[in-house]
């Protein structure tokens, strides 16, 4: 494995899921593998557990961290080849990479969506552009179109909560004021693929993800039909895909009840945080013993050190 950019870069899917659970019986089993070895973390976007639990799957392994973030502490990156730099934009990524991997043995990134230019995002310049132009392992901490470390870490959870039967999964969307991406949508579909489950997806009209992504998948437009005896239930906001980057609706008719999950068969609710109260979920939703947000998030420390290892092991 030469990048993780994708879930589909992982050798087995799997064996990653195992790992990152041995891991979390034994988070210190493999500290000298990063020992002497130093991990970059570039953050274009605000980050609270993807920094913390990056940089401590890192610190596990033995990995000193260096962070930077480019909002407000790095010169601005041009990632436009050809062009003449007359702008705001004072460094290239050719040379800006290349330093980097002076410095670091892996960088992670992390570069949402601008949610203006569908091409533009689709293309994942900044993420792609660190990859062809660094000549270390680049490790995606959400991107425009994918968040495959929250993706890994809800195969975990999953794999903690196993039930008896095959489970019925719910992808729900729920409001929002703003407008946000598919990233996290977009790999728990493609970490979906992975899962023994009826997997099911539910959105107002105008809402359907990228077809090329929920492809065979039911995707149903009424809310509590979707509902209807769910073992899990996952929601998340995300902006129209065939409207590009618009909100559509800012009612609440689509915010998670008490009421709504009382229709399932007593399902686990899930959300990749930070999450609005009250607009995304009620308080008793996400106050619920069956809520796994907490989990979730404990579980990307050991999923991002999954992906770490098995960089380190295919070195």
């Amino acid at each position: 494995m030469k990048h993780f950019i994708s879930l589909k870069d992982l050798p087995s899917f799997q064996e990653a899921v195992n790992l990152a659970k041995s891991l979390k019986q034994n988070p210190y089993e493999f500290e000298a593998q990063g020992k002497r070895k130093t991990l970059g973390l570039l953050f274009f976007n605000p980050s609270l557990r993807t920094r913390l639990s990056t940089q401590k799957a890192a610190q596990q392994l033995g990995f000193s961290t260096m962070v930077m973030n480019f909002s407000n502490e790095a010169w601005a990156l041009e990632f436009e080849d050809g062009t003449q730099m007359r702008g705001i934009r004072s460094e290239h990524v050719r040379e800006a990479a290349a330093v980097v991997s002076q410095y670091c043995d892996m960088v992670a990134i992390r570069a949402f969506a601008s949610l203006t230019d569908k091409e533009q995002d689709e293309a994942e310049i900044v993420l792609n552009s660190f990859a062809k132009y660094a000549d270390i392992p680049v490790i995606n901490m959400e991107s425009a179109t994918g968040h495959p470390l929250q993706a890994l870490a809800d195969a975990l959870t999953f794999e903690e909560h196993k039930t008896s039967h095959r489970p019925k999964v719910v992808l729900t969307w729920a409001p929002h004021p703003k407008a946000l991406p598919h990233a996290v949508g977009n790999s728990f579909t493609q970490m979906m693929e992975f899962q023994d489950a009826d997997y099911v997806i539910t959105n107002p009209e105008g809402y359907d993800l990228d077809k090329n992504i929920t492809k065979g998948i039911p995707v149903i437009h009424n809310q509590e039909e979707a509902l209807k005896d769910a073992d899990f239930v996952y929601a998340k906001n995300w902006c129209s895909y065939s409207q590009y980057g618009q909100i559509l609706r800012t009612d609440d008719a689509w915010l998670l009840t008490e009421e709504k999950m009382a229709q399932t068969n007593n399902a686990k609710f899930m959300h990749c945080l930070p999450i609005r109260r009250n607009i995304v979920a009620a308080d008793g939703v996400l106050d619920s013993p069956n809520a796994l947000v907490i989990e979730q998030a404990n579980n990307r420390t050991f999923a991002a050190q999954a992906v770490l290892k098995t960089l380190l092991d295919h070195a």
